[in-house]
């Protein structure tokens, strides 16, 4: 199994009410020289988080202990600029399965799905109304359903659907990346395979 199975996940959130955040925010390109999935967290947003000399900037919101969760709430266009997978990796690496936001960029939003990260596109309004509720109460829950393709604002009911490709939901819900998805075919594959030779 690639990742962790992703079926209904119901946590607090981290809101990161900014627009436009590109990949080169998200994970520094000085970091990318890695190439395994692992370390990115810690410098998830390095150059918001922290100072020149390390020390974490106070205002940052991964820095303010009132947030916490596996979900993280983001402007409009989050992932834009270049294609770079180290972003989810680096989201996914933090402890984030799921990011919320009215719009991603296409490729940020196809790394995600690969590796294990939820994006939910969701409209604007109600990407302000999960603003406004984590504002009013910091541990209030958001309730993602994968199956039900739902998002739950917990503590009023408020929800909204959001669409996702049905091979990547299929792929999410059983913790697959693509290659384990044709290991999970290989009887049929074979099936098939036996049958055109005939």
């Amino acid at each position: 199994m690639a990742y962790d199975k992703f079926t209904v996940l119901q946590s607090s959130a981290v809101p990161l009410p900014i627009e436009n955040v590109d990949t080169d925010q998200i994970i520094p390109a000085r970091f990318l020289k890695a190439t395994e999935r692992k370390g990115f967290g810690d410098n998830l947003f390095r150059d918001w988080r922290y100072n020149n000399d390390d020390s974490p900037k106070q205002d940052f919101v991964l820095n303010n202990p009132i947030y916490s969760g596996k979900i993280l709430v983001a402007g409009k266009n989050f992932g834009s600029g270049s294609s770079r997978e180290h972003a989810a990796w680096a989201i996914y690496d933090y402890g984030f399965r799921c990011v919320i936001s009215s719009f991603f960029a296409d490729i940020f939003k196809g790394n995600s799905l690969n590796i294990g990260i939820l994006p939910v596109t969701v409209s604007a309004e109600f990407l302000d109304k999960i603003f406004k509720a984590i504002e009013a109460d910091p541990k209030t829950e958001i309730k993602v359903d994968l199956p039900e393709q739902k998002v739950t604002i917990v503590a009023t009911g408020e929800q909204e659907s959001f669409d996702i490709n049905g091979y990547k939901k299929h792929n999410m819900m059983n913790g697959f990346d693509d290659i384990d998805y044709l290991q999970s075919a290989k009887e049929d594959i074979k099936a098939f395979a036996a049958q055109s030779l005939y």
